[in-house]
């Protein structure tokens, strides 16, 4: 169990009565957290951020709010994504088609803010391409490695069609190797040495190794690239990987790889391919 779920339990369909047709406070949405969302005592509810309020097609009358619940948990102040739907004094965090049984908790993604297309992110593709692509990734997670490395190509093959602006999202409990390389990537782009980034996509390696002097020592083998250990442990880098996982969770994104296409949702992670027909 991760430490989110330790955290949060949330009940499938909990409710609290609201003032009719009212949007909730953030007092009311606080009292919804504790007594329908945060199941640890031990985690204190500080507030409830939204972030944003959208409406969709498929739910008349629902108003959807993208929120971060403002948390401590053992002195650590902790910021967790959360989706609330809000009909007619209701407020829950899920809703299911009993038709095909989907949540529409996970088919509902925040905006993507136009800050993220930003040239630190830049990976491929010219910054102002027709189509930008947004990538949120491990390059140890096999799904990531299927598709992650074909955008790159097409982007590549395409710099004026297509940009790719990336996200490092390694998924630590999995795969602890990738707080290394993922590291050893984010150094490398700024270099101006994307290839080590693509490269790193196809290293073979036990993605349970943490030794960091075996991990830069299979990056150099694989990739030709060497990089210190004290280049991969620079403030500034472990301060660029907080901030890619603050962007991630902003955007509730909790898997890899997770993409953006002009600022959509690409669920199906195939929509780069119409780009280039």
């Amino acid at each position: 169990m991760s430490l989110m779920s330790k955290l949060l339990m949330s009940t499938v369909l909990a409710s609290v009565t609201l003032s009719a047709n009212a949007q909730p406070d953030n007092k009311q949405l606080v009292k919804y957290v504790k007594r329908a969302v945060v199941k640890n005592p031990q985690v204190k509810v500080k507030g409830v951020t939204v972030l944003e309020s959208k409406t969709d097609e498929r739910l008349p009358g629902w108003t959807i709010l993208l929120t971060t619940m403002d948390l401590e948990y053992q002195k650590k102040e902790i910021h967790a994504p959360e989706m609330m739907f809000v009909k007619d004094g209701l407020v829950t965090g899920h809703l299911v088609n009993l038709k095909t049984g989907n949540d529409y908790r996970d088919e509902i993604k925040p905006s993507v803010p136009q800050s993220y297309y930003d040239d630190a992110h830049l990976l491929f593709g010219n910054k102002d391409a027709k189509h930008k692509i947004l990538i949120f990734s491990d390059p140890q997670c096999p799904f990531c490695q299927e598709v992650v490395p074909a955008i790159f190509k097409v982007s590549k093959e395409n710099p004026a069609k297509i940009a790719v602006y990336y996200y490092h999202l390694p998924l630590l409990r999995i795969h602890p190797v990738s707080d290394v390389l993922t590291r050893v990537m984010h150094v490398a782009q700024h270099e101006g040495k994307t290839d080590v980034v693509e490269k790193i996509y196809s290293l073979k390696i036990d993605p349970r190794e943490t030794d960091m002097t075996k991990i830069l020592a299979a990056v150099k083998s694989h990739t030709g690239y060497s990089v210190t250990a004290a280049q991969v442990d620079a403030k500034e880098v472990k301060a660029a990987m907080q901030a890619d996982e603050m962007a991630s969770s902003k955007l509730m994104v909790t898997g890899t790889p997770t993409i953006y296409i002009d600022g959509e949702w690409d669920k199906m992670r195939d929509g780069y391919k119409k780009l280039i027909k």
